[in-house]
């Protein structure tokens, strides 16, 4: 079944965060018309390729011109032909751009089809989907709306004092105009007394105005307090959570149309003053209010201005390798890195020569960090306007590389403070224009970075961002690692099962988080307990020669490398305890068999089987398959072939059904590689996994092991190689020692 299939069978609830994800940028129609097509592409690569963006597109615009062709419903037909030229006047001159939207809204559908096997959602994952409720967006668009409609008829207004006042200036003037006996009779009188009555209206309305203005300034503050703010720094969290694996990020083009809609308010304020000020040198008295009011409404004008569009200058895109897109936040050196910063505040005052400059590690204090870095490349660039984006200006840094300093007689000093991958970076944006004669200058800063100069440390530097983002929403705490806090397992249990959803397509269910709580010491079922840093990464687990993380990531690499098909067909258990796998097979019939991950080996899968003998219940499992057996043959096929040899028995399969009952070709069968061979001379061959299974008599080890296996084997030595290395230069490590 499609993934858009499966998208359309979920609860109301459900389905009402899947209809957030469409909008012009990439609308449903196409979603459902070319489900199979979109879905058979790859999106995540083209996103970070141009040349194969640019192919897709062209693909989309042909598959959607047939799609057109094809539909009968004339208004139908009429939607597609818009949504066709839309896309094309959208991502004509980016395509990546479309590739990205495409890629994050399924993978973003992957995440919501993974809640839904849940139980429950996580309380990161709660606090997320309040933060971005229907109502909230539903109040801050009534909010930034009758701010507008009260800024429109002040406009009103002080066009009528204009009127009024031009009425009073002629009445003064045609009264100067007299001499002075004429000024005397009964004509100038009423003059006289009409002008009177009219200077009093206009000191009645530059009063009414004034009022009504202070009661609008005081309302845009309090939306830019108590409202803007809050939902400004609630989207940098959640970008944080969307770093590590969260839900995908949205919601930046509906905070634009805020910050654009207030700060056009803010301006028209500003331009409202301006007008009075001239009125006033036209027309003054004695008690006027505009004199002694519009100075401070000047400056509180300019200070929102000032402090609102500051707040605008946002990074959209999280520094990243386009080679490791998915693990932002973590760059190594010389290799060179993206990132992308955009103003929310869309004014065509500010639409021109914008320069930001990028600086690393700025203002950090000596002592802080054993390596220092420099920008090997062009670090400044013009911010332009976005056509795809809603016109925001914008700018994104698709070159920057990141070089070590050289150090005096070859020492770094402070060495030892912390590791490699414990060290925190920061890349810094600045830019300054000036508006309405109101000079601004603007300064943002990336999330913290993790700086490796081998890809050996990408293990531990993603144990850092995840660790990092997860715990803190400070912009720039470069120190927490000198004393990072403890998670709790709710907190931490949720960003795990991120990890395989996002990297592996399926997430975590509330068993195999279990198991998984139980590795790091969870003593009661269901119990939140606190998990610290050093118990995540450093300390070894029990027995073992590597930690948990180390242990988890390595078989998140063996998912994605080598698992992905059978791990989304939910077919592998995956983590089971060896108690548990005995409950669960104990009483089932002979040849059951169910796919775990290997507790005493980096990267391993081994499968267990029922075996009666003589009645009794045996249970059997193979050595761990690792990479490098995996590269060889795959595992539907070592489980189509394998077999057992045993002294005076012919060899046999012994796997049968896959847990709980399902016959084992019904299960693989679709995963078999049955595509005919190349013509060859020779006779093919294949490569047939066999164990031989030892008597009791003949081991000191349980009967139901297969062959022993030596302390260390050649997978677990080859997972090992590549977690610790050695650069002989630096002569460090991603974990101390």
């Amino acid at each position: 079944m499609s993934q858009w299939n499966q998208i359309q069978q979920l609860e109301f609830r459900l389905l009402e965060h899947v209809d957030y994800l469409y909008d012009d940028n990439f609308p449903m129609d196409i979603r459902q018309g070319l489900a199979s097509w979109i879905e058979s592409q790859s999106w995540d690569t083209a996103a970070g390729d141009e040349s194969m963006a640019a192919v897709l597109f062209t693909d989309m615009i042909a598959q959607v011109e047939r799609l057109r062709s094809q539909e009968q419903n004339f208004l139908q037909r009429h939607n597609l032909k818009i949504i066709q030229q839309h896309l094309q006047v959208k991502y004509s001159s980016s395509p990546a751009a479309m590739a990205g939207v495409i890629s994050n809204c399924l993978r973003e559908e992957q995440r919501i089809l993974s809640s839904a096997c849940m139980q429950e959602q996580g309380p990161l994952e709660k606090s997320l989907q309040n933060s971005v409720g229907f109502e909230r967006q539903k109040n801050m668009d009534n909010s930034v709306g009758m701010i507008r409609a009260r800024v429109q008829i002040l406009d009103q207004s002080v066009k009528y004092l204009e009127d009024m006042q031009d009425d009073f200036d002629y009445r003064f003037k045609i009264l100067q105009s007299g001499d002075q006996g004429e000024r005397n009779n009964e004509r100038m009188k009423q003059i006289k007394l009409k002008l009177q009555e009219t200077l009093n209206r206009l000191d009645f309305k530059r009063k009414d105005i004034l009022t009504k203005m202070d009661i609008v300034i005081k309302e845009v503050d309090d939306l830019m307090t108590s409202h803007l703010g809050p939902v400004l720094r609630d989207w940098k969290r959640r970008q944080q959570i969307a770093a590590i694996g969260g839900p995908v990020l949205s919601g930046l083009d509906q905070l634009q149309n805020w910050f654009t809609l207030t700060a056009q308010s803010l301006f028209q304020i500003k331009r409202q003053l301006d007008k009075l000020g001239e009125l006033v040198s036209k027309v003054t008295y004695d008690s006027d209010p505009i004199p002694l009011q519009k100075p401070q409404m000047d400056e509180r004008v300019k200070y929102l201005i000032y402090h609102l569009i500051r707040s605008s200058f946002v990074v959209e895109k999280q520094p990243c390798m386009p080679m490791h897109a998915q693990r932002p936040l973590i760059i190594k050196t010389g290799v060179q890195f993206t990132t992308k910063v955009r103003l929310l505040v869309k004014l065509p005052e500010v639409d021109y020569q914008l320069k930001v400059k990028t600086i690393f590690d700025k203002d950090l204090p000596p002592g802080r960090v054993s390596r220092q870095f420099f920008i090997l490349t062009n670090n400044t660039k013009v911010m332009d306007v976005e056509d795809y984006s809603n016109g925001c200006l914008s700018v994104e840094f698709r070159h920057l590389q990141l070089k070590e300093k050289k150090y005096i007689n070859g020492t770094k000093g402070n060495e030892g403070l912390l590791s490699v991958t414990e060290e925190l970076h920061s890349l810094s944006f600045e830019a300054c224009f000036t508006v309405l004669g109101l000079t601004i200058e603007l300064e943002t800063c990336s999330l913290p970075l993790v700086v490796i100069s081998n890809v050996c440390q990408l293990t531990g530097s993603w144990a850092s961002v995840i660790w990092y983002n997860l715990l803190t929403d400070e912009p720039r705490n470069l120190a927490f690692f000198n004393n990072p806090p403890r998670a709790t397992w709710s907190q931490l249990s949720e960003v795990l099962s991120w990890q395989f959803s996002t990297f592996a397509g399926r997430g975590l269910n509330k068993e195999q988080l279990s198991m998984l709580g139980d590795k790091l010491g969870q003593q009661f079922p269901c119990a939140d307990f606190q998990v610290s840093w050093s118990k995540f990464l450093k300390e070894n687990i029990a027995g073992k020669t590597f930690s948990f993380w180390v242990w988890l990531e390595s078989i998140l690499e063996l998912i994605k490398k080598h698992l992905l098909p059978v791990w989304n067909e939910n077919y592998i258990m995956g983590f089971v305890s060896k108690e548990m796998e005995r409950s669960l097979l104990n009483d089932k019939e002979p040849g059951t068999f169910l796919l775990r991950f290997s507790e005493s080996h980096l990267g391993g899968i081994t499968f267990t089987w029922v075996e009666h003998d003589n009645g009794e219940v045996k249970l059997n499992s193979v050595a761990p398959y690792t990479k490098s057996g995996l590269n060889a043959v795959s595992l539907p096929h070592i489980i189509r072939d394998y077999k057992v040899y045993s002294e005076g028995f012919a060899p046999e399969n012994p796997l049968k059904f896959l847990y709980p009952d399902i016959p084992k070709d019904v299960a693989f069968g679709r995963l078999y590689n049955c595509q005919p061979s190349k013509v060859d001379p020779y006779i093919p061959s294949i490569l047939i996994p066999i164990s031989e299974m030892r008597s009791s008599s003949s081991s000191v080890t349980s009967p139901a092991c297969l062959s022993p296996e030596p302390p260390m084997t050649p997978g677990e030595f080859e997972m090992l190689s590549d977690q610790i290395c050695f650069n002989m230069n630096t002569m460090s490590s991603p974990y101390p020692e």
